[in-house]
């Protein structure tokens, strides 16, 4: 009996052990394969990426459109912030420029390249499908691959025709008594499109004539805006006549009015333009480069052109975008007058400073141009 029970319990003793055993093997090989059922959970529950970009006020119609089609195509999330207009924009980057918290930045165009790419905020990089992109674009707005075009637009005056008829055709023109307090501009520090302005009316007059110029424009001012936001908003209002905006705007008049005759005029003085390319660029020091480079190249893409015109209100810069039948009534100028891009690079800098000490500070044409030395 004795030598029964020894075997007996000999034998539970030595099954106990193998069970145990085969559970200390089973738990080491989920901890070096992590369990067949914990990998599964992992994959699909895992958080997308996130993608920070800051963009202009404006933007936002075109990105609830084309941001939705990203975010499914590479599984990430996108964080959009806008910041007023471009100018803001920049203004931000620089001063984030050490603890940067975007990864792309949108809407920097060619008034701005400049000073963007001078401020060490944006790091080079050309897509994959640039070629989509005519070179003369690339060239205009920054050949160093800083800033990539994605659209672009004539500067001009608009008006709505039932209000205004006979609306000024020429730079001397805007100056007649009769536009007394009739513009509305926007602040060439805070907008783009107030630079991009300036920009026109130095490439009309030249360096220093066009102080000359803005003097005499000073009564015509009815107000000048943060931005193109405000400033819209203003004049649809109805609070003065002429505001500085695009020559797309009566595509976006008659596309409302059910794609009758456009209620909103163009005016290009002198026949003449200047022509604002918007640029996407990777932020200096992002965390997700290589997601900022998909993000760009799919800005190239069809997905993203063709919304550009009925929610961006610009032109496309892919060859390969579509136009709608609206933009028929988009105007093109006789001539562009931009400035060389090497140009506005050296001189961005004074040419606002000196804006700023004629149209804020008071001084004369001849004060500031004595100041150069």
């Amino acid at each position: 009996m004795v030598n029964m029970r020894s075997k007996t319990l000999a034998a539970i003793i030595l099954v106990a052990l193998l069970v145990v055993g085969l559970g200390c093997i089973g738990s080491r090989n989920e901890e070096k394969s992590g369990g067949t059922q914990s990998s599964s959970v992992s994959t699909t529950t895992k958080k997308p990426e996130t993608l920070t970009v800051y963009a202009y006020d404006s933007f936002q119609s075109v990105a609830k459109v084309t941001i939705p089609k990203f975010e499914k195509e590479y599984n990430v999330k996108v964080k959009l912030i806008t910041l007023g207009d471009a100018g803001k924009v920049l203004n931000r980057l620089i001063l984030e420029k050490d603890h940067p918290r975007a990864d792309v930045v949108i809407g920097i165009d060619n008034s701005l390249a400049a000073k963007a790419i001078e401020a060490g905020v944006l790091e080079v990089y050309k897509p994959k499908n640039i070629d989509l992109v005519p070179e003369d674009l690339v060239k205009g707005l920054d050949p160093t691959y800083h800033l990539i075009p994605y659209d672009y637009g004539p500067i001009a005056i608009v008006y709505k025709k039932d209000k205004v008829k006979n609306p000024p055709k020429t730079f001397e023109d805007l100056l007649k008594p009769e536009w007394k307090k009739s513009l509305i501009v926007e602040d060439p520090r805070t907008s783009s499109t107030g630079m991009s302005f300036l920009l026109w009316t130095i490439g009309a007059y030249g360096d220093p004539g066009w102080l000359y110029y803005w003097e005499k424009l000073k009564p015509q001012i009815y107000q000048i805006t943060e931005g193109w936001d405000a400033g819209w908003e203003m004049w649809d209002k109805g609070e003065a006549p002429l505001f500085v905006s695009y020559a797309t705007d009566p595509a976006y008049s008659a596309y409302y009015n059910n794609g009758t005759e456009p209620d909103i005029g163009v005016i290009l003085l002198n026949g003449t333009a200047y022509v604002q390319i918007e640029g996407v660029g990777i932020v200096k020091g992002t965390k997700h480069r290589e997601l900022a480079e998909k993000f760009i190249e799919f800005m190239l893409t069809n997905k993203f052109q063709n919304e550009i015109p009925l929610h961006n209100w610009m032109f496309p810069a892919s060859k390969n975008a579509t136009l709608p039948d609206v933009f028929k009534y988009a105007v093109k100028p006789e001539k562009i007058i931009n400035p060389d891009p090497e140009e506005i690079k050296a001189n961005h800098n004074r040419w606002v400073r000196e804006w700023v000490e004629l149209m804020i500070e008071g001084k004369s044409p001849e004060e500031i141009i004595k100041e150069r030395g």
